[in-house]
């Protein structure tokens, strides 16, 4: 899939809907929290009928609070929102849905143990009362997900769906409901690039029929692919409104950010080829490994890879081919069943954290929020949570919190956390700002190897540059770094190889000075190696 943009309005909507009153629109909407912080100041803002509509802004620009006001989870302290021109108050999420505004989140609020069909009609039902026929509703949804491509088994529970599919459902979820103006917070992140392709073709369709969709996302190919306008939010301000036709990357960037931005972190991406390394012996070694995933069979099957210090060895695949297993592995959060796993050249133990941790592990995992951080601890609470037991933050048996958070306002300083202070919890910090909390506590003790899984999923253009800068740094310092991406660009513009996986099994690693998209496109859907 290529989503680079060709300089044409993917969608050129909207002449059907000239001199209409917008479909949704904020005018000076103000949003102030606790502490004196300003989220949205004096935000301007509207989404035209039958058109796709890009909120672009860094992390914490304040796109989320402005969405979350047109969904009636926020009230805005000043300003006003219309529907069709007229002013409404939206009271809660009830009242916003009834007008036709449903928001799929990045973070997913689905019911684990529920069906995809209970979870989509969860507290609200189509044909009234307080019961469903499972049956009929698992036909509707089934009919709207065939048209919109979007396919799913209704009766399969949410815990046994891959990430995609769990999103597949959220969406599922607010076209079923009858979302007239959908916003989509990060549609993307989870998804392979066929069903990207999908998603947009479903996008492409409701906007065909008149609807609008609000599309935030921080891939600027994909905002070129599939949006008609773009609003920049910067500092909870709104900046301006562009047609995407008229504009690129770099500008949109600029204006996110209030500069130019660099995107060249890694020496290749500059055209630049990397001293070959010396020769030594690998950091990391697997070696015939095999893992069980989730289901007892095999997620994993003979697995034999190596990353030298400095190195940095990039890991592509579609979703669900062992990725997520890999680095559990590795991390000793799961055990293997054969092979062996070395690092500094001694075998370590399976599935066992600590001793990964003792040998100088660093584990960026995928699922920030969910297993990177503990979301309602302190930022000086999360970054001490794998050095506690040492001597540092302690007297005697005392651990000393006043100690812990001197420690992490440095690290603050130093990782460029922002952050009203150490003791702020860490649910209340934009996506790219808990990724830093992440990176101090992982990369401060200088660790020999790093697992980066998804590293920049979900961040700006900002953030992203920054955490690819800091893992470059770590490799530059002697780490060895296993990259986990299914963004191709990222594995290409950063690894020195590019290892592929493919069904559980490595079907070629390749340098990635020579590799091209297609090749590793080929390799990806298994067709070569």
């Amino acid at each position: 899939m290529d989503l680079r943009p060709a300089g044409v309005n993917p969608t050129a909507a909207n002449s059907a809907t000239a001199g209409a009153p917008p479909a949704v629109a904020a005018s000076g909407v103000t949003k102030r929290f606790a502490g004196g912080v300003v989220a949205n100041d004096r935000v301007t803002f509207e989404a035209r009928h039958g058109e796709v509509h890009a909120l672009l802004g860094e992390n914490g620009a304040g796109k989320t609070t402005l969405c979350n006001i047109l969904t009636g989870l926020y009230r805005p302290d000043e300003g006003e929102i219309r529907i069709d021109g007229k002013p409404v108050r939206l009271h809660s999420p009830h009242e916003a849905q009834a007008a036709g505004i449903f928001m799929v989140h990045q973070h997913l609020s689905l019911v684990d143990s529920l069906t995809v069909a209970e979870n989509v009609v969860l507290g609200w039902s189509r044909h009234g009362g307080v019961t469903f026929s499972a049956r009929t509703v698992e036909a509707e949804i089934e009919e709207i997900a065939a048209r919109y491509q979007m396919a799913v088994d209704p009766k399969a529970r949410i815990w046994q769906l891959s990430l995609g599919e769990r999103q597949r459902v959220d969406i599922l979820k607010a076209l079923y409901r009858g979302a007239s103006i959908l916003i989509l917070d990060e549609p993307t992140t989870v998804l392979t690039p066929a069903e990207i392709d999908q998603l947009f073709s479903s996008v492409r369709e409701m906007v065909a029929e008149g609807s609008t969709v609000i599309f935030i996302s921080h891939k600027m190919p994909e905002v070129f692919a599939i949006a008609d306008r773009t609003t920049i939010l910067r500092k909870g301000r709104s900046i301006t409104t562009l047609d995407i036709a008229g504009t690129d990357a770099r500008q949109l960037a600029r204006l996110m950010v209030g500069h130019e931005m660099s995107f060249d972190v890694h020496p290749r991406a500059a055209g630049v080829e990397p001293k070959p390394a010396p020769a030594q012996p690998p950091v990391l070694a697997l070696e015939g490994v095999h893992v069980r995933g989730d289901f007892g069979i095999d997620a994993l099957k003979d697995v034999s890879l190596e990353i030298t210090a400095g190195e940095i060895l990039g890991i592509a695949g579609v979703s669900g081919n062992g990725q997520r297993e890999l680095a559990e592995v590795v991390a000793g959060l799961r055990p293997f069943t054969q092979g062996t796993i070395r690092i500094g050249g001694e075998n370590v133990a399976s599935g066992d954290p600590r001793d990964a941790i003792n040998r100088g592990v660093a584990n960026v995992p995928e699922d920030r929020m969910g297993t990177g951080v503990s979301p309602n601890l302190s930022v000086a609470e999360n970054l001490i949570l794998k050095s506690y037991r040492s001597s540092s933050p302690h007297s005697g048996p005392i651990l000393l919190m006043g100690r812990a958070e001197t420690q992490a306002t440095a690290l603050m300083a130093r990782f460029d956390i922002r952050a009203p202070g150490p003791g702020t919890l860490v649910r209340q910090l934009s996506g790219g700002n808990v990724q830093k909390v992440v990176l101090a506590r992982e990369l401060s003790s200088g660790p020999r190897l790093v697992i980066a899984a998804s590293p920049t999923r979900g961040l700006d253009v900002g953030a992203t540059e920054y955490v690819r800068g800091v893992l470059v740094e770590a490799a530059k310092q002697g780490a060895a770094i296993m990259l986990i991406s299914e963004d191709l660009d990222e594995i290409v513009e950063l690894s020195d190889r590019i290892a592929v996986l493919y069904e559980g099994r490595v079907v070629g690693v390749v340098e990635a000075a020579s590799a091209t998209y297609e090749h590793l496109g080929l390799m990806m859907a298994g067709a070569a190696s």
